[in-house]
């Protein structure tokens, strides 16, 4: 940790050149981090409003809150498997804390996925549902504990792909099942109590819970579903750190 601190300004630098030049060269640069999500929006919004009429009022909204979470953490999967074979020149030529890469690449997906919430707060606002500003209190918890999950994970792929390339190729399918193994589309009340052990495994699931009951539900989260994405959260940081430590001697010879 001493290590890691000390190169604090190198984290700092890899975080600022990944969100300049994430929009590099297009018209509308930084903006893209809000038009994205909005755009999304009003798909959800057309679809799920007018052609698809679910059962969960405002369904558009239910998807929506827990939608930008989950690309943050999708992205931690996907993305993240690469963030430190894309900078094999650094690895092999100069010598740093190898933490230092997945955690300059969480927090910068971190920082656009809080952006992203200001336009969920104004489409709660506008749309009529409100905030409970009580309840709004209890989300920086829930975002620490998030990025607490996509450390944890990125830690994990990114140096386990470095020996096993092909896993770059198999995470964006086991994105796509996780993502219907998580409540992000339909509520937890629809999976089967035969499956609930199976599915409270998920790390993911208490964290979108809190996420919905915040901003869809205006509820302070129960305090068992915090419990719970503390204990995943730390449980799946020890697994990567533990990882990653014991592969980062080799990452210089394996790129």
């Amino acid at each position: 940790m001493k290590e890691i601190y000390a190169y604090r300004e190198m984290i700092f630098s890899l975080v600022k050149r990944d969100l300049k030049g994430r929009y590099k060269g297009s018209a509308l640069g930084f903006l893209w981090t809000f038009i994205n999500p909005l755009m999304q929006l009003c798909v959800y919004t057309l679809v799920f409003s007018q052609i698809m009429r679910a059962g969960v009022e405002d369904y558009y909204l239910f998807l929506f809150v827990a939608l930008i979470p989950w690309l943050f953490f999708s992205t931690c999967l996907t993305g993240g498997c690469v963030c430190v074979s894309s900078q094999q020149d650094l690895v092999k030529k100069i010598y740093f804390p190898r933490e230092v890469l997945p955690i300059a690449f969480v927090t910068s997906q971190f920082i656009n996925m809080i952006l992203s919430f200001v336009v969920v707060f104004c489409v709660l606002l506008i749309s009529g549902k409100g905030i409970n500003v009580l309840a709004i209190l209890c989300l920086p918890v829930i975002w620490i504990i998030e990025y607490i999950l996509g450390l944890g994970i990125t830690l994990i792929v990114s140096s386990v792909t470095i020996f096993l390339r092909d896993l770059e190729y198999v995470l964006g399918i086991i994105a796509m099942a996780w993502q219907f193994l998580t409540p992000v589309m339909y509520p937890r009340s629809l999976v089967p109590e035969k499956f609930m052990g199976l599915f409270l495994l998920n790390p993911m699931t208490p964290v979108i819970e809190a996420y919905r009951e915040i901003l869809y539900y205006k509820q302070i989260p129960e305090l068992r579903t915090l419990g719970h994405a503390v204990f995943m959260g730390v449980a799946l940081l020890a697994i990567g750190i533990v990882v990653f430590s014991k592969l980062k001697r080799d990452f210089a010879e394996e790129l």
